[in-house]
């Protein structure tokens, strides 16, 4: 089973006043998905992620693909099938970024 991990040359800041508005957002029912709750940047390459994509980055500390979504599961109100192929394209372009690798 593949590992994800976290490239260790990634700086990374989760943005506390961002995640505060998403969070309260959210709990109004409204859309959050174009909001940036941090960012990630690498040889030159700056990504924001949105609050989903913040969850799965943190979650990329050697946990395989089923252990990510099952910790996220709970956390969304949403199809496990969806989230796993949500969470399995954004780590290939993470992985196609370079910003984490797989491991054996």
């Amino acid at each position: 089973m593949k590992t994800i991990h976290r490239n260790p040359n990634v700086m990374w800041r989760e943005e506390a006043d961002a995640l505060a508005r998403v969070q309260e957002a959210m709990d109004r029912g409204e859309e959050v998905e174009e909001t940036g709750t941090s960012v990630l940047f690498s040889g030159g390459t700056m990504l924001s992620l949105n609050f989903l994509g913040t969850e799965i980055w943190k979650l990329c500390d050697g946990r395989a693909l089923d252990g990510i979504v099952a910790e996220l599961l709970p956390q969304f109100e949403v199809d496990e099938a969806v989230l796993r192929e949500d969470v399995r394209a954004f780590l290939d372009e993470l992985a196609a970024k370079g910003f984490v690798s797989h491991a054996e």
